[in-house]
C-alpha cells in the first residue's frame, strides 16, 4: 500500500499525525478520570432536570453492583434498549464498569429484529423502557435473558416524572400493556446495587466495550466489536480534530452538546456521550427530536448550545420550518454533520442562518465511528467529507484490491485504532471485510485527490447500472434537491429489460404544484441522458431510519 499520508500536510495547526490510545487502560479509567476532575458539573438535562458527574458516577456503581449480584462475569453481553434518559448513561457506564458489554438496541426494533439481536449477542440481561416491553414480551420465551429491568421515561426526575410517566400511560396511551416473568424496575436494581461493596472489574484495552449493531442497509444485521481501546482512540481523535475550534470558547464556561441523535446509534454514542464526558460538558436531551416544532422551542430556550452533531434530514427538517428563523445561536462552535451525505443546499442554508458552516465527517459503525472530517476552521461547504483522522490511514482500492490513482474511484478502505476488531461471531463476514494488511473495507466508493481529501460518491451496492454506465445516486439527490419545489427525494435503481437498470426518483414536495414534467424538465437541464430518472413517485413521506437517514433499500420492489 502507498505509506504517504499527503493529508497530514493539509491539517490545521496543532491537529497531532497520531494520538495515543494507551492514555486510558479502558472507557473506565477515561471516567474515573472525567469524575475526578468534573464531579459537581451536571452531565446531563433532559426534560429540564439535571444529573451530575458525581451521582452518574454513583449511580452507575449501583447498577454495576446490581449486574455482578445477577452472577454476571466479565465478557457478559447486557442489552440496553432506551432512548435518551438518564437510565441510559447510568446503565451504559454501569456496564462497563462490570467488565461486562453493552449491547445497543434500536427501541423501534420489532419482534423479530429484537429476538435476532438478543440471539446473536447471547445478551444475559435487559434494560428496557416500559413503551417497548410488550415487543419484548411477546418472544421472552425464545431468548436467553435471565433479568429484565423496566424504566419509564419519567423514572428518575421526581415529581415532574410522576407527571410524565401519567401522561405517558394514560392520556397518550403509549404503554402497551406488557407482562414479563421476575421484572424488576430501575428503582429496584439501583436499592439492591446500593447495599454491596462496590468492585469494579478489572479491563484491558482489547476487552470488548460495545457490540454495535450495523444497521442492516445490505441485510442481516452484524454485531460490529468495539473494544475499549476502538472508542477511547475515536474520542480522543475528535477531539484533537474539534481543538481548533473549541479554543474559541472565549467564555470559558461548560461546553454545552446538543444531543437529538439517540447514544445507542454510534455517531451520538462517541460525540454527544463520550467526547462531551471528557471535555467536562453538559449533553441536553432533546426530549422528540422528531417533533419539530417541540425541537425548535427546545432550541430558543437553550441559546448556549456550543456543539451540534446531526444528520442532514435532521437540519433539513429544521430549517424548512418557518419558526426556525427565530433560532439563534450566538455561542455555537461547530456543527456536525455525519451518518449520512449532507447536501450542498442544506449545507449553504445552514451557513446562511447560523454564521457557522456543516462539518461534514464519514465513518462507520465499524469505525467507531469517525473516519474522516473536514477541517474544523473550514468554512466553506467542500462537498467532500475530509481528510483521515490523527492515527488513521485511507486507501481507495480497485476490485483487485490494487490502490487506485488520485481522482480516481474505488472502494474506501480504512485503517486505524478505531477499526472494529470484526463482527461477532461471524468470522466469515470479518475477513471478507479485511484486507491481509488489517484495512476495513467500507463498501463505500469514493474518490481522494492528491491532498488527501476524499469525496464519498455511493455506496458500492447503491451504484445503478445504466447500459453499462455507472450512475450515483447520491450525485442525483444532491442536484434535485436543489430544485425550489423539492422537500427531500430518494434515487433508486429499478430493474429494465433494454438497460438492465434504470433510475426512479422519489420526492416529497415542498411546493405541492410541483408536477412530474417540472421535475423532469430540471433533470433534462443537469443530467446527460442515462442519468434521468425514467420513473417519477411523488410521496407524502421517505422511510428512515432512527436516526433520519433514508431507507432506500426500502424504495425497492422486493
Amino acid at each position: 500500500m502507498n505509506t504517504s499520508k499527503p493529508w497530514l500536510e493539509q491539517y490545521s495547526h496543532g491537529i497531532p499525525a497520531d494520538i495515543d490510545p494507551s492514555t486510558y487502560s479502558s472507557l473506565n479509567t477515561m471516567f474515573d478520570d472525567i469524575v475526578a476532575n468534573y464531579a459537581t458539573r451536571n452531565v446531563v438535562e433532559y426534560m429540564g432536570k439535571m444529573m451530575s458527574y458525581r451521582a452518574l458516577d454513583q449511580m452507575s456503581n449501583q447498577i454495576c453492583n446490581f449486574i455482578q449480584s445477577l452472577g454476571l462475569q466479565k465478557g457478559d453481553r447486557v442489552a440496553i434498549m432506551l432512548p435518551n434518559v438518564f437510565q441510559y448513561q447510568i446503565a451504559m457506564v454501569g456496564i462497563l464498569k462490570a467488565g461486562c458489554v453493552v449491547v445497543n438496541v434500536n427501541p423501534q426494533y420489532t419482534a423479530r429484529e429484537l429476538e435476532y439481536q438478543l440471539n446473536d449477542s447471547g445478551a444475559s440481561a435487559l434494560i428496557i423502557l416500559e413503551n417497548f416491553a410488550h415487543v419484548y414480551a411477546s418472544i421472552q420465551a425464545k431468548t436467553q435473558i435471565k433479568q429484565v429491568v423496566v424504566t419509564s421515561l419519567g423514572e428518575l426526575i421526581g415529581l415532574k416524572g410522576i407527571v410524565v410517566d401519567f401522561v405517558v400511560r394514560h392520556v397518550k396511551k403509549m404503554v402497551p400493556t406488557w407482562n414479563i416473568a421476575n421484572s424488576i424496575n430501575f428503582k429496584k436494581a439501583l436499592t439492591i446495587g446500593s447495599k454491596k461493596m462496590f468492585h469494579p472489574t478489572s479491563v484491558e484495552p482489547t476487552d470488548i466495550a460495545f457490540l454495535q449493531y450495523t444497521g442492516g442497509t445490505t441485510g442481516v444485521s452484524k454485531g460490529a466489536v468495539l473494544t475499549h481501546k476502538n472508542i477511547i482512540a475515536n474520542v480522543l481523535q475528535i477531539e484533537a480534530w474539534l481543538e481548533p475550534v473549541l479554543k474559541e470558547n472565549k467564555f470559558g464556561q461548560q461546553l454545552s452538546f446538543l444531543c437529538a441523535l439517540p447514544l445507542y446509534h454510534i455517531f451520538a454514542l462517541t460525540a454527544c456521550g463520550f467526547l462531551c464526558m471528557r471535555k467536562g460538558g453538559i449533553a441536553l436531551f432533546v426530549p422528540n427530536p422528531k417533533d419539530i416544532p417541540g425541537f425548535i422551542q427546545f432550541l430558543k430556550k437553550h441559546p448556549k448550545i456550543h456543539i451540534f452533531p446531526a444528520v442532514n434530514t435532521l437540519f433539513n427538517a429544521l430549517m424548512n420550518h418557518p419558526q426556525f428563523s427565530q433560532v439563534k445561536l450566538p455561542e455555537l462552535l461547530a456543527t456536525v454533520g455525519g451518518g449520512m451525505a449532507v447536501q450542498k443546499v442544506v449545507a449553504e442554508k445552514w451557513k446562511n442562518l447560523m454564521g457557522k458552516p456543516i462539518i461534514e465527517g464519514y465513518g462507520l459503525t465499524e469505525t467507531s465511528p469517525v473516519a474522516c472530517i473536514n477541517l474544523a476552521l473550514n468554512q466553506d461547504y467542500t462537498g467532500n467529507v475530509g481528510l483521515p483522522v490523527s492515527s488513521t490511514e485511507v486507501v481507495i482500492l480497485d476490485d483487485d484490491g490494487l490502490e487506485v490513482p488520485y481522482g480516481s474511484p474505488g472502494e474506501i478502505c480504512i485503517r486505524g485504532p478505531q477499526v472494529m476488531a470484526g463482527y461477532w461471531n461471524k468470522p466469515e463476514e470479518t475477513v471478507k471485510t479485511m484486507t491481509s494488511d488489517g484495512y476495513f473495507k467500507s463498501g463505500d466508493i469514493g474518490i481522494m485527490d492528491e491532498h488527501g481529501f476524499t469525496k464519498i460518491i455511493d455506496r458500492k451496492k447503491d451504484m445503478i447500472l445504466v447500459s453499462g454506465f455507472n450512475v450515483y445516486p447520491n450525485e442525483l439527490e444532491d442536484v434535485i434537491a436543489n430544485h425550489p419545489g423539492v422537500l427531500e427525494c430518494a434515487v433508486i435503481g429499478v430493474p429494465d429489460d433494454n438497460s438492465g437498470e434504470v433510475v426512479k426518483v422519489f420526492i416529497v414536495k415542498k411546493d405541492p404544484l410541483l408536477t412530474e414534467a417540472m421535475v423532469n424538465q430540471f433533470c433534462k437541464e443537469n443530467f446527460t441522458n442515462y442519468k434521468r430518472p425514467k420513473y417519477i413517485e411523488f410521496r407524502s413521506e421517505l422511510p428512515k431510519s432512527n436516526v433520519g437517514k433514508i431507507l432506500r433499500r426500502q424504495l425497492r420492489p422486493h
